[in-house]
């Protein structure tokens, strides 16, 4: 089905992703936006239930918005963490927000396809991870063209919801900070902050049943 370069380009893309926090105010072309929300569309769901809305975001006004609820909750949560850790905590920007002339909200739908969605009656939070294939196909589409993407995670739901008038059942999964950025890291953000490092897959495989500590 693929060639060996396209094999290729598919692993550049899952290796090379990164959650980038600085953008550059260069506007994205509409072409690339379109095909980055198509490649979503694309992605696999649970009973092809398909939950997911997306809202662009690109007036200034509402981005500020945003990034007041997303640094109201980093605050927050900081007294989680203490001493050098939580100053790295504190350091992780939030301005990403701010910077990137795109922000795409990501939403799930918990109702689409009404009450028996196959797969859904059994483990209803397959519509959450349906909804996370989307984003994934959106960050490796992004990498691809050449864009930024990063994924903000701290805020109130309601927040958001109040901000971009989402109803009350609708899941508001992520916001993602879309646009060019001239810093692209080599490693994850958070790998390279000491926050954490990769986990070694060798210890994370089992065979026939779990065999972990």
């Amino acid at each position: 089905m693929f060639t060996r370069e396209e094999k290729e380009g598919v692993y550049k893309a899952i290796y090379n992703r990164r959650d980038i926090r600085t953008f550059l105010p260069t506007a994205i072309p509409e072409e690339l936006i379109a095909n980055i929300l198509d490649a979503a569309h694309h992605a696999p769901s649970v009973g092809f239930m398909q939950p997911w809305n997306f809202i662009l975001v690109s007036s200034p006004e509402t981005k500020e918005k945003l990034a007041w609820a997303a640094d109201k909750e980093r605050r927050a949560l900081a007294i989680h963490y203490e001493g050098e850790k939580e100053n790295k905590f504190l350091d992780l920007k939030v301005e990403g927000l701010k910077q990137a002339p795109v922000t795409i909200c990501v939403t799930c739908d918990p109702t689409r396809g009404g009450s028996h969605v196959l797969g859904r009656n059994s483990i209803p939070e397959t519509d959450a991870l349906s909804t996370a294939c989307a984003i994934q196909n959106m960050w490796l589409v992004a990498c691809a063209e050449g864009l930024a993407m990063g994924w903000v995670s701290f805020y109130k739901k309601n927040d958001v919801r109040d901000i971009l008038d989402i109803p009350p059942h609708i899941d508001p999964i992520a916001l993602l900070s879309l646009g060019y950025t001239e810093d692209y890291p080599d490693e994850p953000i958070l790998e390279t902050a000491g926050w954490e490092k990769r986990r070694s897959l060798e210890n994370l495989v089992f065979e026939d049943k779990w065999n972990g500590k």
